[in-house]
């Protein structure tokens, strides 16, 4: 998967910028992965792990630990929701 845009190093890229592009290739990586049969829930469960394992290494497990307490909170209130309904 090569990407035109992939030589630009990445603290040209304002940090929203990076955060669409990332979401972007990994939008694209799960579309193959699920092409190939991989299960939904698999790549789920894959992908919170790898990147529950990143924060670890980037942040320290305190630091995530206090982030992932404010997730039930953050998904009751539909953040991670795709699909809303309409009125």
């Amino acid at each position: 998967m090569s990407h035109p845009a992939s030589f630009i190093a990445r603290d040209l890229l304002p940090d929203q910028e990076q955060k669409r592009a990332a979401l972007n290739y990994l939008n694209e990586a799960w579309a193959e992965a699920r092409h190939d049969g991989v299960d939904g829930d698999c790549l789920a469960q894959a992908s919170l792990f790898a990147a529950f394992a990143e924060l670890v290494r980037t942040y320290g497990e305190d630091a995530v630990a206090k982030f992932v307490e404010g997730l039930p909170v953050r998904v009751r209130n539909g953040e991670f929701s795709t699909a809303r309904a309409r009125q």
